[in-house]
């Protein structure tokens, strides 16, 4: 990630997708800014990893905050449509998510990881990224770590409602 992307259009996107009553669809960037919505788009490196689903479904659990502020989430790896189902089905107490309330995208062609900057080449997985994509189809906030640090919730609900406010948001 050599260029700034922060102000600039987000990369578009379409990919198949399991939704959240766990059938097979797509989701793109393009419907997002149809429907005027934000769009939070959340890079993960595996299914199955240890460290993987106590933070999906840390944003699961708090969906209704995102949705009532016009946002949807969009979860991203590079694992198939089959083994995120596989995944997804899995309980919280075998290591699964049990059920997300977003959408887990397949990244299989690597191109929307490449073009996020999050993709790892030489493994073919994602580093953890989260970005934030304005109703107008930019991209208004980035963040990269390394495959084994988790995101905050609440950080990320808080940049959200900054960003809504026109980007006037205080040091927590």
């Amino acid at each position: 990630m050599n260029e700034r992307m922060i102000g600039n259009p987000a990369p578009r996107f379409e990919m198949k997708a399991v939704l959240p009553n766990r059938e097979f669809g797509t989701v793109s960037l393009e419907e997002n800014i149809r429907k005027g919505r934000w769009t939070v788009l959340i890079f993960y490196p595996l299914d199955f990893a240890l460290s993987s689903p106590a933070e999906l479904t840390a944003f699961s659990d708090r969906h209704v905050e995102f949705a009532e502020l016009n946002a949807s989430m969009i979860g991203v790896s590079t694992d198939t449509i089959h083994t995120h189902l596989a995944w997804v089905g899995l309980s919280r107490s075998n290591n699964g998510p049990g059920g997300l309330s977003f959408p887990l995208a397949s990244d299989r062609k690597l191109s929307v990881s490449r073009e996020y900057g999050m993709l790892i080449e030489e493994e073919g997985i994602t580093l953890r990224g989260l970005f934030i994509i304005s109703p107008d189809g930019r991209l208004r906030y980035q963040a990269a770590f390394r495959e084994d640090i988790g995101r905050d919730v609440d950080e990320t609900l808080r940049m959200l409602q900054g960003l809504q406010a026109g980007g006037r948001l205080a040091a927590n």
